[in-house]
């Protein structure tokens, strides 16, 4: 494997402790809305909202926290006033993200994450702290293309080629922590 082969999209990292995260959530969003912009697509406010939580952290949200946190009022807004949303709604707004490749699904926690790289098509790559639970996107094309030449070899059709690796992030590991919390499964 030849050292280009290895290389990313764009360089990737856990995010250091003092990230400012709100500079992430802004650049996602203008990403999202320039790219559904020249795809002749509507991030409608819900769709937007959706997304604008599933960055709200660099660790995996599932869809039924998703709804809860729409659920709850935005600031400024009235106890009562915030508008409930069904199921099916926020799993059509999911859907609408993955299609335009705005979203990942993290498949072993059926949780979602925010794409990087939303204009590039690409298979989700992902490495998964089991401790803090935070997960960084790759996109390695020396891993896609190790993948893509063993599935041939054997004849397999990929249909979907998500890998998930657990370990433990840089931040945890400076921490002090040896092995993954065992903490209640939060990501529901």
């Amino acid at each position: 494997m030849t050292r280009s082969s290895r290389k990313t999209a764009r360089p990737v990292a856990f995010a250091a402790d003092g990230h400012d995260h709100m500079s992430c959530i802004a650049e996602a969003l203008q990403r999202a809305v320039a790219l559904c912009e020249s795809r002749g697509t509507q991030l409608t406010e819900l769709r937007r909202r959706v997304l604008e939580l599933v960055w709200s952290s660099h660790e995996p949200i599932g869809a039924y926290r998703i709804l809860e946190q729409l659920d709850r009022p935005l600031p400024g807004q009235m106890r009562g006033k915030a508008r409930r949303a069904a199921p099916p709604t926020v799993y059509r707004a999911l859907d609408f993200l993955i299609e335009q490749g705005l979203v990942h699904r993290i498949e072993s926690l059926n949780a979602f994450v925010g794409c990087d790289q939303p204009q590039a098509t690409h298979a989700g790559q992902f490495m998964i702290c089991g401790h803090c639970g935070v997960a960084l996107e790759l996109n390695d094309a020396g891993i896609a293309n190790a993948l893509a030449s063993c599935a041939t070899r054997l004849g397999f059709k990929v249909e979907r080629p998500t890998i998930e690796v657990r370990g433990i992030c840089p931040n945890c590991v400076r921490s002090g922590a040896t092995q993954p919390a065992h903490a209640e499964h939060r990501h529901g």
